[in-house]
Protein backbone atom coordinates (compact mmCIF):
# COMPACT_ATOMS: atom_id res chain seq x y z
CA UNK A 1 0.00 0.00 0.00
CA UNK A 2 1.66 3.26 -0.76
CA UNK A 3 0.91 6.45 1.35
CA UNK A 4 1.30 5.74 4.69
CA UNK A 5 0.83 2.60 7.52
CA UNK A 6 -1.79 0.65 7.82
CA UNK A 7 -4.39 2.29 10.84
CA UNK A 8 -7.81 1.56 10.14
CA UNK A 9 -8.25 -0.01 13.55
CA UNK A 10 -6.94 3.66 14.59
CA UNK A 11 -9.91 5.85 14.89
CA UNK A 12 -9.75 8.44 16.88
CA UNK A 13 -12.58 9.02 19.55
CA UNK A 14 -15.71 10.02 18.06
CA UNK A 15 -19.21 11.37 19.46
CA UNK A 16 -22.27 9.73 18.84
CA UNK A 17 -25.53 11.39 17.15
CA UNK A 18 -28.70 9.76 17.12
CA UNK A 19 -30.14 9.74 13.82
CA UNK A 20 -33.21 8.32 12.07
CA UNK A 21 -33.73 8.25 8.83
CA UNK A 22 -37.45 9.08 7.52
CA UNK A 23 -39.04 5.62 7.87
CA UNK A 24 -37.09 5.12 11.67
CA UNK A 25 -34.26 3.00 10.88
CA UNK A 26 -31.45 3.88 13.10
CA UNK A 27 -28.27 5.06 11.22
CA UNK A 28 -24.67 4.86 13.42
CA UNK A 29 -23.37 8.38 13.06
CA UNK A 30 -20.04 9.04 14.89
CA UNK A 31 -18.30 12.95 14.96
CA UNK A 32 -14.52 13.37 14.74
CA UNK A 33 -12.57 15.91 15.75
CA UNK A 34 -13.20 19.63 17.50
CA UNK A 35 -16.89 20.54 17.47
CA UNK A 36 -16.10 23.98 15.77
CA UNK A 37 -14.12 22.87 12.64
CA UNK A 38 -15.18 23.00 9.37
CA UNK A 39 -17.51 19.98 8.57
CA UNK A 40 -16.62 16.99 6.52
CA UNK A 41 -19.08 14.17 5.72
CA UNK A 42 -18.19 10.70 4.53
CA UNK A 43 -20.57 7.85 2.97
CA UNK A 44 -19.02 4.64 2.89
CA UNK A 45 -19.29 1.83 -0.07
CA UNK A 46 -21.32 -1.46 -0.32
CA UNK A 47 -20.40 -4.17 2.68
CA UNK A 48 -17.85 -1.84 4.34
CA UNK A 49 -18.72 0.59 7.23
CA UNK A 50 -17.31 4.04 8.74
CA UNK A 51 -13.82 2.73 9.90
CA UNK A 52 -13.42 2.35 6.19
CA UNK A 53 -12.41 5.98 6.42
CA UNK A 54 -9.91 5.47 9.36
CA UNK A 55 -7.34 7.07 7.87
CA UNK A 56 -9.04 9.94 6.22
CA UNK A 57 -10.89 10.28 9.75
CA UNK A 58 -7.35 10.51 11.75
CA UNK A 59 -6.00 13.21 8.92
CA UNK A 60 -9.01 15.14 8.34
CA UNK A 61 -10.53 15.63 12.09
CA UNK A 62 -7.18 16.93 13.25
CA UNK A 63 -8.65 20.25 12.03
CA UNK A 64 -12.06 19.22 10.71
CA UNK A 65 -15.50 17.93 12.35
CA UNK A 66 -15.53 14.98 10.39
CA UNK A 67 -18.85 13.09 10.59
CA UNK A 68 -19.14 9.38 9.20
CA UNK A 69 -21.97 6.80 9.08
CA UNK A 70 -23.03 3.31 8.80
CA UNK A 71 -25.34 3.09 5.73
CA UNK A 72 -28.65 0.93 6.58
CA UNK A 73 -27.67 -2.61 6.70
CA UNK A 74 -24.52 -2.13 7.48
CA UNK A 75 -22.14 -1.55 10.40
CA UNK A 76 -23.45 -0.56 13.37
CA UNK A 77 -26.85 0.55 11.91
CA UNK A 78 -29.61 -1.04 11.84
CA UNK A 79 -31.38 -3.31 9.23
CA UNK A 80 -34.85 -2.61 7.61
CA UNK A 81 -37.52 -5.05 8.71
CA UNK A 82 -38.72 -5.72 5.68
CA UNK A 83 -36.81 -6.46 1.89
CA UNK A 84 -38.20 -3.85 0.67
CA UNK A 85 -36.19 -1.09 2.58
CA UNK A 86 -33.47 -1.26 0.71
CA UNK A 87 -33.35 1.46 -2.85
CA UNK A 88 -31.77 4.54 -4.34
CA UNK A 89 -34.58 6.35 -2.53
CA UNK A 90 -33.77 4.92 1.09
CA UNK A 91 -30.05 5.72 0.13
CA UNK A 92 -30.57 9.36 -0.78
CA UNK A 93 -32.98 9.63 2.47
CA UNK A 94 -30.42 8.22 4.55
CA UNK A 95 -27.44 11.19 3.82
CA UNK A 96 -30.25 13.68 3.85
CA UNK A 97 -30.97 12.39 7.52
CA UNK A 98 -27.57 12.56 8.65
CA UNK A 99 -26.71 16.01 7.29
CA UNK A 100 -30.10 17.81 8.70
CA UNK A 101 -28.98 15.82 12.30
CA UNK A 102 -25.35 16.53 12.17
CA UNK A 103 -24.74 20.70 10.10
CA UNK A 104 -26.43 23.76 12.26
CA UNK A 105 -28.76 25.43 10.09
CA UNK A 106 -27.52 27.37 7.31
CA UNK A 107 -24.13 25.41 7.49
CA UNK A 108 -22.41 23.39 4.27
CA UNK A 109 -20.26 20.31 4.47
CA UNK A 110 -17.96 19.20 2.23
CA UNK A 111 -19.78 15.74 1.57
CA UNK A 112 -17.30 12.94 0.16
CA UNK A 113 -18.67 9.26 -1.16
CA UNK A 114 -16.72 6.00 -1.95
CA UNK A 115 -18.20 3.21 -4.20
CA UNK A 116 -22.37 3.10 -3.23
CA UNK A 117 -21.33 6.25 -0.86
CA UNK A 118 -21.08 8.28 -4.06
CA UNK A 119 -24.10 6.92 -5.34
CA UNK A 120 -26.07 8.03 -2.31
CA UNK A 121 -24.56 11.69 -2.92
CA UNK A 122 -25.70 11.39 -6.84
CA UNK A 123 -29.00 10.12 -5.77
CA UNK A 124 -29.53 12.61 -3.03
CA UNK A 125 -28.90 15.72 -5.56
CA UNK A 126 -31.23 14.03 -8.04
CA UNK A 127 -34.13 13.62 -5.20
CA UNK A 128 -33.12 16.94 -3.25
CA UNK A 129 -32.14 19.58 -5.41
CA UNK A 130 -33.07 22.20 -2.94
CA UNK A 131 -30.70 20.52 -0.71
CA UNK A 132 -27.64 20.71 -2.78
CA UNK A 133 -26.99 24.53 -1.76
CA UNK A 134 -28.24 24.49 1.37
CA UNK A 135 -26.76 21.85 2.77
CA UNK A 136 -23.57 21.23 0.86
CA UNK A 137 -20.01 23.63 -0.09
CA UNK A 138 -18.46 20.52 -2.34
CA UNK A 139 -19.08 16.70 -2.64
CA UNK A 140 -16.19 13.97 -3.82
CA UNK A 141 -17.35 11.13 -5.63
CA UNK A 142 -14.73 8.52 -5.61
CA UNK A 143 -14.51 5.22 -7.12
CA UNK A 144 -17.73 5.10 -8.12
CA UNK A 145 -20.75 5.19 -10.99
CA UNK A 146 -24.04 6.81 -12.25
CA UNK A 147 -24.69 3.90 -14.20
CA UNK A 148 -23.98 0.84 -16.44
CA UNK A 149 -22.66 -1.15 -13.59
CA UNK A 150 -23.00 -4.66 -15.06
CA UNK A 151 -21.51 -3.33 -18.25
CA UNK A 152 -18.74 -1.57 -16.78
CA UNK A 153 -17.71 -4.21 -14.29
CA UNK A 154 -14.74 -6.10 -14.85
CA UNK A 155 -14.91 -9.93 -13.67
CA UNK A 156 -13.89 -12.04 -16.43
CA UNK A 157 -12.38 -10.89 -20.18
CA UNK A 158 -15.37 -11.92 -22.28
CA UNK A 159 -15.55 -11.69 -26.24
CA UNK A 160 -17.51 -8.84 -27.48
CA UNK A 161 -20.12 -10.97 -28.99
CA UNK A 162 -20.77 -12.64 -25.60
CA UNK A 163 -21.20 -9.00 -23.65
CA UNK A 164 -25.06 -9.16 -22.91
CA UNK A 165 -24.31 -13.01 -21.84
CA UNK A 166 -21.65 -11.03 -19.52
CA UNK A 167 -23.67 -8.87 -18.20
CA UNK A 168 -26.38 -11.33 -17.35
CA UNK A 169 -24.07 -13.29 -15.45
CA UNK A 170 -22.77 -10.84 -13.24
CA UNK A 171 -25.64 -9.57 -12.04
CA UNK A 172 -26.52 -12.98 -10.89
CA UNK A 173 -23.60 -13.42 -9.76
CA UNK A 174 -23.27 -10.36 -7.83
CA UNK A 175 -26.69 -10.32 -5.94
CA UNK A 176 -26.41 -14.21 -5.46
CA UNK A 177 -23.03 -13.48 -3.87
CA UNK A 178 -24.28 -10.23 -1.74
CA UNK A 179 -27.08 -12.03 0.00
CA UNK A 180 -25.49 -15.25 0.64
CA UNK A 181 -24.85 -16.48 4.49
CA UNK A 182 -21.15 -16.81 4.49
CA UNK A 183 -19.74 -20.42 5.69
CA UNK A 184 -16.42 -21.26 7.05
CA UNK A 185 -16.06 -24.00 4.52
CA UNK A 186 -16.23 -21.30 1.57
CA UNK A 187 -14.42 -18.84 3.33
CA UNK A 188 -11.07 -18.80 1.37
CA UNK A 189 -12.81 -18.66 -1.88
CA UNK A 190 -14.94 -16.16 -0.91
CA UNK A 191 -11.86 -14.08 0.32
CA UNK A 192 -10.25 -14.10 -3.05
CA UNK A 193 -13.48 -13.41 -5.01
CA UNK A 194 -13.97 -10.53 -2.35
CA UNK A 195 -10.22 -9.20 -2.96
CA UNK A 196 -10.17 -9.73 -6.56
CA UNK A 197 -12.65 -6.58 -7.08
CA UNK A 198 -12.57 -5.10 -4.32
CA UNK A 199 -8.61 -4.16 -4.00
CA UNK A 200 -5.47 -3.47 -6.50
CA UNK A 201 -3.58 -6.65 -6.99
CA UNK A 202 0.12 -4.68 -5.23
CA UNK A 203 -2.56 -3.75 -2.21
CA UNK A 204 -0.92 -4.16 1.60
CA UNK A 205 -2.25 -7.97 2.54
CA UNK A 206 -3.42 -5.63 6.03
CA UNK A 207 -6.10 -3.99 3.25
CA UNK A 208 -6.98 -7.20 1.74
CA UNK A 209 -7.88 -8.63 5.43
CA UNK A 210 -9.73 -5.35 6.36
CA UNK A 211 -11.88 -5.41 3.23
CA UNK A 212 -12.82 -8.98 3.94
CA UNK A 213 -13.78 -8.58 7.81
CA UNK A 214 -15.78 -5.57 6.84
CA UNK A 215 -17.67 -8.17 4.60
CA UNK A 216 -17.76 -10.37 6.66
CA UNK A 217 -19.77 -8.51 9.40
CA UNK A 218 -22.19 -6.91 6.88
CA UNK A 219 -25.07 -8.62 7.42
CA UNK A 220 -26.41 -11.07 4.87
CA UNK A 221 -29.54 -9.34 4.77
CA UNK A 222 -27.58 -5.95 4.26
CA UNK A 223 -25.28 -7.82 1.31
CA UNK A 224 -28.08 -8.49 -0.44
CA UNK A 225 -30.43 -5.64 -0.17
CA UNK A 226 -28.16 -3.42 -1.15
CA UNK A 227 -26.60 -5.44 -4.32
CA UNK A 228 -30.15 -6.38 -5.76
CA UNK A 229 -30.45 -2.69 -5.30
CA UNK A 230 -27.38 -1.58 -7.19
CA UNK A 231 -27.58 -4.32 -10.11
CA UNK A 232 -31.61 -3.64 -10.96
CA UNK A 233 -31.51 -0.14 -11.15
CA UNK A 234 -28.21 1.43 -12.25
CA UNK A 235 -28.68 -0.11 -15.52
CA UNK A 236 -28.82 1.89 -18.85
CA UNK A 237 -30.38 4.62 -17.41
CA UNK A 238 -27.86 6.70 -15.39
CA UNK A 239 -28.23 9.00 -12.53
CA UNK A 240 -28.87 12.43 -13.38
CA UNK A 241 -26.12 15.36 -12.26
CA UNK A 242 -27.45 18.06 -13.63
CA UNK A 243 -28.39 19.42 -10.05
CA UNK A 244 -25.16 18.66 -8.59
CA UNK A 245 -24.22 22.28 -9.08
CA UNK A 246 -21.36 22.62 -6.75
CA UNK A 247 -17.78 21.84 -7.50
CA UNK A 248 -17.11 18.28 -7.90
CA UNK A 249 -13.91 16.53 -7.45
CA UNK A 250 -13.81 13.00 -9.29
CA UNK A 251 -11.51 9.90 -8.36
CA UNK A 252 -11.23 6.92 -10.36
CA UNK A 253 -8.65 4.05 -10.03
CA UNK A 254 -6.63 2.14 -12.92
CA UNK A 255 -7.01 -1.15 -11.54
CA UNK A 256 -10.86 -0.59 -9.85
CA UNK A 257 -12.62 -3.75 -11.62
CA UNK A 258 -15.74 -3.28 -9.96
CA UNK A 259 -15.96 0.22 -11.25
CA UNK A 260 -13.42 0.72 -14.04
CA UNK A 261 -12.09 3.75 -14.76
CA UNK A 262 -14.68 4.43 -17.58
CA UNK A 263 -17.16 5.08 -14.57
CA UNK A 264 -15.46 7.98 -13.20
CA UNK A 265 -14.54 9.15 -16.63
CA UNK A 266 -17.78 9.46 -17.25
CA UNK A 267 -19.08 11.55 -14.23
CA UNK A 268 -16.08 13.62 -14.85
CA UNK A 269 -17.27 14.23 -18.64
CA UNK A 270 -21.32 15.12 -17.19
CA UNK A 271 -20.40 16.91 -13.83
CA UNK A 272 -22.08 20.58 -14.02
CA UNK A 273 -19.52 21.69 -11.78
CA UNK A 274 -16.32 19.86 -11.98
CA UNK A 275 -13.59 21.01 -9.81
CA UNK A 276 -10.75 18.54 -10.69
CA UNK A 277 -10.16 14.53 -11.95
CA UNK A 278 -7.66 12.33 -10.38
CA UNK A 279 -6.61 8.87 -11.63
CA UNK A 280 -4.86 7.11 -9.17
CA UNK A 281 -3.36 3.21 -9.49
CA UNK A 282 -4.71 1.27 -7.80
CA UNK A 283 -7.83 -1.06 -7.21
CA UNK A 284 -11.24 -0.18 -6.51
CA UNK A 285 -10.68 0.70 -2.63
CA UNK A 286 -8.58 3.92 -3.31
CA UNK A 287 -9.28 5.84 0.65
CA UNK A 288 -7.21 2.24 1.66
CA UNK A 289 -4.94 1.52 -1.37
CA UNK A 290 -3.68 4.94 -1.51
CA UNK A 291 -5.30 6.95 1.64
CA UNK A 292 -1.96 9.96 1.70
CA UNK A 293 -3.43 10.78 -2.05
CA UNK A 294 -7.17 10.56 -1.18
CA UNK A 295 -6.04 12.80 1.94
CA UNK A 296 -4.70 14.91 -0.28
CA UNK A 297 -6.70 15.53 -2.51
CA UNK A 298 -9.99 16.17 -0.07
CA UNK A 299 -8.14 18.51 1.84
CA UNK A 300 -7.45 20.77 -1.42
CA UNK A 301 -11.40 20.56 -2.06
CA UNK A 302 -11.79 21.89 1.31
CA UNK A 303 -9.18 24.89 1.07
CA UNK A 304 -9.93 25.71 -2.58
CA UNK A 305 -13.93 26.05 -1.11
CA UNK A 306 -13.10 27.50 2.09
CA UNK A 307 -10.85 30.50 0.21
CA UNK A 308 -13.98 30.87 -2.24
CA UNK A 309 -16.41 31.41 0.82
CA UNK A 310 -14.42 33.98 1.89
CA UNK A 311 -13.73 35.64 -0.61
CA UNK A 312 -17.29 35.64 -1.79
CA UNK A 313 -18.25 37.06 1.96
Amino acid sequence: MRGGGFAADGLPPGRFVDVRSVDGVRLHTEVFGPKDGYPVVLAHGITCALRVWAHQISELARHHRVIAFDHRGHGRSGVPPRRGGYSLDHLAADLDAVLAATLQPGERAVVAGHSMGGIAITSWAERHPERVSERADAVALINTTTGDLLRNVNLLPVPAQFSEARVRAAGTLLKAFGGAPLVRAADRPSRRFVSSIAVGRDADPAVTDLVYQLFNATPAAGRGGWARVLVDHLGPRHIGLKNLTVPTLVIGSTQDRLLPMVSSRRIAATAPNLARFVELDGGHCAILERPADVNAQLQWLIDSVRQEGRANS
